[in-house]
């Protein structure tokens, strides 16, 4: 399994065509407590770059953004009922969806942890 991340601080675990998409621990850091999540309804298309949730927290509500185009297999349902999940696991069971990619190549774009460190540690 390989894990990518973008300037907009999601992340994607990708084994085989299916990703695993969610926001970093840096991002949640930054949003504080997340009190919300809508996570995307499965079979919804969508592509690289568009909103495909939206988490709320004390502070803001933001969109999180696809990291690659594909059809999204589930959502995770768990953020409904406990949204703080987010806070506590982010890049584990605080993920947003699932998704099975269309174009793979489309991961070229994207940094693996190393370069996303160090991309972070500029902000």
């Amino acid at each position: 399994m390989s894990r990518y991340f973008t300037e907009d601080h999601e992340w994607i675990d990708v084994d085989g065509d299916i990703g695993t998409v969610g926001i970093t621990d840096y991002a949640q850091s930054q949003l504080g407590d997340i009190v919300f999540v809508e996570v995307p309804e499965e079979g919804k298309e969508v592509g690289k770059g568009d909103d495909a949730a939206v988490v709320e927290s004390v502070k803001a509500a933001s969109d999180v953004y696809s990291p690659v185009s594909g059809t999204v297999l589930e959502g995770n349902a768990d953020l409904a009922d406990n949204p703080a999940l987010v806070n506590e696991d982010p890049e584990g069971e605080g993920w947003f969806f699932k998704l099975t990619l269309s174009d793979t190549s489309e991961l070229d774009g994207l940094m693996d942890e190393t370069k996303y460190q160090a991309f972070v540690s500029k902000l």
